[in-house]
């Protein structure tokens, strides 16, 4: 059995193979994160810019270029009156 000295120097003792495993774990998985975010901005930005240039198209290949106005919205009647009805 050792003695008591033999262990307090051997668990004073740093394991310093184990620190550069861990730390080596660490920098790697840092490294499989940041390379994660490039490739997803990278994905977002390319989907935004097709986006972006389909939005810019006309929808119809032969439409105008010029925008069209936009329909107005019937008035609805209540009781024969328009509902919008100023008061005098």
């Amino acid at each position: 059995m050792p003695s008591m000295d033999d262990q307090s120097r051997i668990s004073r003792t740093i394991d310093r193979l184990g620190i550069v495993r861990i730390l080596l774990v660490q920098v790697m998985v840092l490294l499989a994160l940041v390379g994660a975010v490039v490739r997803y901005v990278n994905w977002s930005s390319e989907v935004a810019l097709q986006e972006f240039l389909r939005a810019g198209r006309p929808a119809l290949a032969g439409a105008s270029s010029k925008p069209q106005p936009k329909p107005q919205p019937e008035l609805q009647t209540v009781k024969g009156k328009a509902a919008c009805a100023k008061k005098v």
